[in-house]
């Protein structure tokens, strides 16, 4: 499956944060005014947006700063099916073909608990040029908003911050490594799926590696060792 040719194909995975208008992006506001459409998931089999908080957020959006653009319905059931998946793959193929840049929208933060990964794991095997072409724009989480409104803090110190999934099963876990002392080995930190090292992200100096490098050489470093769910 491939993409008609346009010169501005762009797909935006857009995350909308925990449900203000006000705590969406400036980035994921850019990326909605650029687009040539918004692709927007509905629980409704008739593709209505009675239920949909995300369809208010953006036709919110739209009025406050004056934009308007195509909302594209894509029906998505929590069945957690490929077929469903596939189906919204196809939408946004379509989009893509006729508007030439689409932004799809999730709730919170596409990181934790998304369908856009599922999208992406298709695209990426069924067009790698549209995979190429797609920005994941990340967003605020529920528990960071959360926190901000006890006046609490999720980790401070020497404490350490876990999500639990509410199931009645173990699971795999992605792990995240920070705050280091620069110069320490790192032959300490396990690794169980797929780790990367990130130093100093969106400043000056910005790296990414795959795997984790021997020695930290910047206090801004993060290693996040990613499950291997497929």
């Amino acid at each position: 499956m491939g993409t008609k040719h346009h010169s501005k194909i762009k797909l935006y995975m857009v995350s909308l944060g925990p449900g203000d208008p006000e705590l969406v992006t400036i980035k994921a506001l850019k990326a909605l005014k650029n687009c040539g459409a918004i692709c927007i998931p509905t629980k409704s089999a008739d593709n209505s947006f009675k239920r949909s908080i995300t369809h208010k957020i953006v036709t919110r959006l739209m009025e406050e700063f004056g934009f308007d653009k195509p909302i594209l319905p894509i029906y998505s059931p929590m069945n957690f099916k490929h077929d469903d998946w596939q189906y919204q793959v196809d939408i946004i193929q379509k989009g893509i073909k006729k508007y030439g840049s689409v932004s799809f929208v999730t709730l919170g933060d596409s990181a934790i608990y998304s369908t856009v990964y599922y999208l992406l794991d298709i695209i990426k095997k069924q067009d790698k040029k549209l995979y190429k072409k797609s920005e994941v724009i990340a967003g605020i989480t529920s528990f960071s908003y959360a926190s901000s409104q006890m006046k609490k803090p999720l980790c401070l110190g020497d404490t350490a911050f876990k999500i639990v999934p509410l199931l009645d099963k173990e699971v795999p876990s992605t792990t995240v490594y920070m705050r280091p002392k620069i110069g320490m080995e790192t032959e300490t930190i396990k690794e169980n799926g797929k780790i990367y090292t990130f130093e100093n992200l969106n400043m000056l100096g910005e790296t990414v590696t795959k795997g984790k490098i021997k020695k930290v050489r910047k206090y801004m470093t993060l290693f996040i060792d990613f499950i291997k769910w497929k």
